[in-house]
Parts: C-alpha cells; sequence; structure tokens
C-alpha cells in the first residue's frame, strides 16, 4: 500500500508527488494520458508573475512567494528553467488618455520609446504600458516532465495510460482509487486531476464547485527573438516558450467546435504577424481549446472535512501556483500540521 496515491500528472499532480517522494514518502502516481501534461497543463500559456493579475480567493496569499518557488525548483531541477523575460501589459483602458493608474510594486508604466527599446520588432508600440522585470514563462511540458522524473527518482511509482474510474471507502474512509490497472490503496489520495475531479467526488455526494474554461492555445514558429518578453495586449498574448517558438493565446472563445477554431487561429495568426515587423515569418504549427478548471472561490486545496483520508488540489492558475501548492501540500501530509498559507483554499 502506497502511503500516498496522486491522480492526475499535470503540472500540480506532478508537483506534489515530486514533493511527497523527495520527503521519502511512499507515492503512486496515476494518469489516463501517455505522458505527463497530455491534459490542460500542456495548453497552458504558463506565465509566471502576473502580480496586476486577477487571484481570487486564497491564490492571494501564495502569490507573494510564487516567484521564490520556481527559483527553487529551478536551482533543483535543471530542466526546470524559467525565461525571465518580464511582460508588457496593455488593454484598450491603458493607453487611453488621462493619468495612468498607480501600481503595485514591482511594475511600473513605461511609454512608447521604453516599449520599443523592451520589444524592437513591435511595428506600433502602444502609448504606454504596464512593465514587470520580475515575470517569466515556462514550458509547461517540460516543467511537468521533471517533476514526474524526479518524484521516479525518489522512488514514486508512476502509472500512466491509467484510467481512475471511482474511489474506494470503507468505515468511512478513503482506502484507495479503482483504475483500469485494478485497485490502489493507500492512506491519502491526492484528487489533482483537473476538472475530472469535480466528477470522481460527485458520487460521493460532493458537490466542488469547478467549473470547465474553455482556452485556445497557438503554436507558432517565428523567427528567434521576434517577442522579447511576455506581450499581453488587447487581442492576444503572445511569448516565446523556447527559441523559435511562440505560444499565442485566443482571448474570446466564441465556439469550441473544429472548423471556428481554426478559422480563429488563422485569423489570430494574421494579426501576430501584422504586429511585428518579420512576423512574416511566422507559421502556425499547432492550436487546440483546452478546458481549464476554474473553482468558483479561487483554489481548492486541502482534505475533505468529512474525510481527511481524502484531499483535493484544483486551481488556477496552476503553472504558476503548482510548485508553492506542492511544496505545501506535502509539508502538510508529513508533518500534519495544517499550512497557514492554505487556510483560505479549504474545500468547504
Amino acid at each position: 500500500m502506497s502511503d500516498v496515491v496522486v491522480v492526475g500528472a499535470g503540472i500540480v499532480g506532478a508537483s506534489v508527488a515530486c514533493h511527497l517522494a523527495r520527503r521519502g514518502v511512499s507515492v503512486t502516481l496515476l494518469d489516463r494520458g501517455p505522458s505527463p501534461a497530455t491534459g490542460v497543463t500542456g495548453d497552458s500559456f504558463a506565465w509566471i508573475g502576473n502580480a496586476g493579475g486577477d487571484w481570487p480567493g486564497g491564490a492571494r496569499d501564495l502569490r507573494d512567494v510564487v516567484l521564490a518557488d520556481h527559483r527553487r525548483l529551478e536551482a533543483e531541477l535543471p530542466q526546470a528553467a524559467v525565461r525571465w523575460t518580464g511582460s508588457l501589459v496593455w488593454t484598450d483602458a491603458a493607453v487611453r488618455p488621462g493619468p495612468a493608474a498607480p501600481l503595485g510594486p514591482g511594475r511600473s508604466w513605461v511609454g512608447r520609446a521604453d516599449i520599443a527599446a523592451l520589444e524592437p520588432n513591435l511595428r506600433d508600440p502602444p502609448e504606454r504600458a504596464v512593465h514587470t522585470p520580475g515575470d517569466g514563462g515556462v514550458d509547461p511540458t517540460a516543467l511537468t516532465g521533471a517533476l514526474v522524473d524526479a518524484a521516479r527518482a525518489h522512488g514514486a511509482e508512476v502509472l500512466l495510460g491509467t484510467v481512475v474510474t471511482s474511489l474506494r471507502r470503507a468505515g468511512g474512509r478513503t482506502v484507495g482509487v479503482v483504475s483500469s490497472a485494478g485497485f490502489h490503496p493507500a492512506a491519502t489520495v491526492v484528487l489533482a486531476a483537473g476538472t475530472n475531479v469535480a466528477e470522481l467526488c460527485r458520487p460521493l455526494g460532493i458537490d466542488l464547485p469547478v467549473a470547465a474554461s474553455p482556452a485556445g492555445l497557438l503554436r507558432v514558429t517565428a523567427p528567434p527573438a521576434l517577442v522579447r518578453s511576455i506581450v499581453a495586449g488587447p487581442d492576444f498574448e503572445v511569448r516565446e516558450v523556447r527559441d523559435g517558438h511562440l505560444l499565442m493565446t485566443l482571448p474570446h472563445v466564441e465556439d469550441t467546435s473544429a472548423s471556428w477554431l481554426d478559422q480563429a487561429a488563422r485569423h489570430a495568426l494574421r494579426r501576430l504577424r501584422a504586429t511585428f515587423t518579420g512576423g512574416d515569418a511566422c507559421r502556425l504549427t499547432g492550436y487546440r481549446i483546452g478546458r481549464r478548471p476554474m473553482p468558483a472561490p479561487g483554489p481548492i486545496v486541502g482534505p475533505l472535512p468529512h474525510d481527511p483520508s481524502l484531499y483535493v488540489a484544483v486551481l488556477h492558475s496552476a503553472v504558476a501556483l503548482a510548485p508553492t501548492v506542492g511544496r505545501l501540500v506535502a509539508e502538510e501530509l508529513t508533518s500534519g500540521r495544517p499550512a497557514a498559507e492554505l487556510r483560505r483554499c479549504r474545500p468547504r
């Protein structure tokens, strides 16, 4: 029997499994995909930082340590490198005439000349933008793979291509999970499978408020350094995930049909080409819509009140928060002491 079974080898489950295994816990990590991060993690824009963004509920208690936890993982796992490029953000409201709104620490308004220096290929820099030099981005698939490899190296059993179908209970407690490979007993089960967490809990009479939010992500080849920072304008967000390869978002997913997505992706590519000098060389290599888990109150992390052997970890933005949440979950499960940073994330 494992001490802990973790369901989901996306970024959250991989981080939990890695941090537990490194503390000497016997861990089994299960995922239905053939490799880590084949679900919504692989469709993430993976923006790390974004201090001025929307941090709902208990996420606000975590954001001050997010960057430090990513830098810690960089030092521990060479494959977990973050591209600390900084970000430039402007919206329709930001470029309107009038006084600039005050900003928090680490962020500042920059004018057209500074924007042009930061993004020399931008054809028509806006009047002003918010610059956050401490922001960065990761390759979410590579980071998740590194976490899974580290968990395995510290003794975790990793079973991919394994579909978890139900939770097994006895004496009012969860005692393991049933999957396509059989029964996996455990002292504690951690559900970190995104939108599937709510589905696994529903037969137990537990209704977790987790919605599925569609998000479109495009993959584009481009001349190296065409885009130098994380650029977020009114029409799209784009960044270089590795040399010569861009990630780009679709800001509004109006439909999930293949025909709509194909048309929207090609329209977005035309906007990208028109926005950057040298953009004519950009080529679309792939696009898809992922279903992001969006917990209504913010991150839901912790044991269920009536069953401490069943622990859930569902969050957005998962890539940004996963190193911190994985560390805190491992500390809680090994010490038995609740983490104060997670006090507003508890399932209710």
